[in-house]
C-alpha cells in the first residue's frame, strides 16, 4: 500500500485543465513546458508498504533511496512499457501460485526486478531464468539441471521453486525485507552482516550496494506498475501480452524423441514446441518420465504417437538409428551423418569435441546432450 499527498493530486488536476484549454501557439508552448516540468519529477508516495511491511520513509536516507529508484525506473520508458506488457502474460500464473501458497502478492514484483519478466535471461554470474536462479540454489529447491534439462528456463517450474525458496528465507530471517535481501546476496552473506553489525533490520544494515538498493527497486517497480498513468504511462489493453494457452502433458519415453518428430505428430513445428519447452536442451526430448507443454488441445496426438512408436525407434527425422549415438561406417562423412540423423554438424562437433570434420571408422558419436 502507498498514499500520495492531496496537494500532488490537486496539482495534476490543475495542470490537466491547462492542457484542455490550451489553444493558441503560446498556450501550446506553455503546455509543452509544463508537461516537461511534470516529467522532471517522479512523485514519491507519502507511505509505502511492501509485502505488508511498512517502509520507514520518515528516515530521510530511506526516502532518498526510494526516490532514487523511482526516478531511475520511471525514466526508463521502454523498459517500463515492456514490464506492463509482459505482466499480462506472466502475472496471472504468479499471482495464482502466490495465493495458493498464502504468500504476499507483492512478491510478483521480485520477478520484474530480477529479470524484467524475460524468461531466458542470463546474468554475468550465470544466474538464469525469470527468477534468476544459480545452479546450486536451483537444485536445492527441487529443479533439475543436467545435460538434457535446465528447469531454470521453465517458467512454471522456476516459479514453484522460487516460492519455496522465498518461504524458507522468510522463516529463517523473520521479515520479508530481509528474506528478499537474502534472495539477492545469499543467506550466508546476510547472516554474516547481521552478526557483525548486531542489527536485524534491513533498513539499518550496511549491505553490498546491489542488495542495499534491492528492496527499494522492488518497491519502485510496484509503485509504478500499480499507478502507470500517474507516471506518464498509458497502455491500451490490446497491447498487453496474453498468457499462452498450453496443455501440460505427462510423457514416458523409452528413448530420446527428436523434437521435430514430436512437433509433426502435434501438427506444429520445431520452433513452437521448443519455445514451449525451453528447459529441454538440445534437439531431442530425453528418455524418461516427465511433463512437457504442448499446444492447447493437441496433447492426445502426441500421446497416441508415443504409444504406437516402435520399441527401437528414437523418433529421429529419418527414422534411422537406435539411440543417441551413431557408429561411423566406411564412407561416412560428418555432413552425411548429420543429414541421416537430423542432428546438425555443429551440434555433433560440439557434443563430441571435434575440432574439425575428420572422423574415423568405428568412432562412436554422441547425438544428444
Amino acid at each position: 500500500m502507498f498514499r500520495f499527498s492531496t496537494r500532488y493530486y490537486f496539482m495534476m488536476a490543475f495542470l490537466s485543465a491547462l492542457f484542455i484549454f490550451a489553444g493558441t501557439d503560446a498556450s501550446a508552448e506553455m503546455n509543452q513546458q509544463t508537461q516537461a516540468q511534470i516529467m522532471e519529477e517522479m512523485p514519491v508516495p507519502d507511505s509505502v508498504s511492501l509485502c505488508g511491511e511498512r517502509m520507514p520513509l520518515e528516515n530521510r536516507e530511506v526516502w532518498e533511496m526510494l526516490d532514487r529508484e523511482i526516478t531511475i525506473a520511471g525514466w526508463d520508458r521502454a523498459q517500463v512499457y515492456m514490464w506492463l506488457k509482459r505482466a499480462g502474460r506472466y502475472f496471472p500464473h504468479i499471482e495464482k501460485s502466490l495465493a495458493e501458497e498464502n504468500l504476499p502478492d507483492d512478491l510478483k514484483y521480485l520477478a520484474v526486478a530480477e529479470s524484467a519478466l524475460i524468461t531466458d535471461i542470463r546474468s554475468k554470474r550465470s544466474a538464469l531464468g525469470i527468477w534468476q536462479f544459480m545452479v546450486s540454489a536451483a537444485r536445492q529447491n527441487g529443479m533439475k539441471k543436467n545435460r538434457s534439462v535446465d528447469e531454470r528456463l521453465s517458467f512454471e517450474r522456476s516459479t514453484r521453486a522460487a516460492l519455496k525458496y522465498l518461504k524458507n528465507l522468510k522463516s529463517v530471517f523473520g521479515s520479508w525485507s530481509l528474506a528478499l535481501a537474502a534472495y539477492n546476496c545469499g543467506s550466508a552473506r546476510l547472516k554474516d552482516a547481521i552478526k557483525e553489525q548486531e542489527k536485524h533490520d534491513y533498513y539499518r544494515l550496511r549491505l553490498p550496494n546491489e542488495t542495499a538498493r534491492f528492496i527499494f527497486r522492488i518497491a519502485a517497480i510496484k509503485i509504478i506498475m500499480e499507478n502507470p498513468e500517474l507516471y506518464g504511462y498509458r497502455l491500451s489493453p490490446e497491447r498487453v501480452y496474453r498468457p499462452i494457452e498450453v496443455d501440460n502433458l505427462q510423457i514416458n519415453l523409452r528413448a530420446p524423441l527428436h523434437i521435430t518428430t514430436a512437433a509433426k505428430a502435434l501438427n506444429t513445428d520445431y520452433k513452437t514446441l521448443k519455445e514451449l519447452n525451453p528447459h529441454i536442451l538440445g534437439h531431442c526430448l530425453p528418455a524418461g518420465k516427465y511433463e512437457i507443454c504442448v499446444p492447447y488441445g493437441q496433447s492426445a496426438k502426441l500421446t497416441d504417437y508415443i504409444k504406437n512408436m516402435p520399441r527401437t525407434s528414437t523418433g529421429s527425422k529419418t527414422g534411422q538409428g537406435k539411440s543417441d549415438f551413431y557408429v561411423v561406417k566406411r564412407g561416412d562423412t560428418l555432413s552425411q551423418i548429420a543429414q541421416r540423423t537430423g542432428v546438425s554438424m555443429t551440434t555433433i562437433k560440439r557434443l563430441n569435441r571435434l575440432k574439425d570434420t575428420r572422423i574415423m571408422i568405428g568412432q562412436k558419436l554422441r547425438l544428444t546432450p
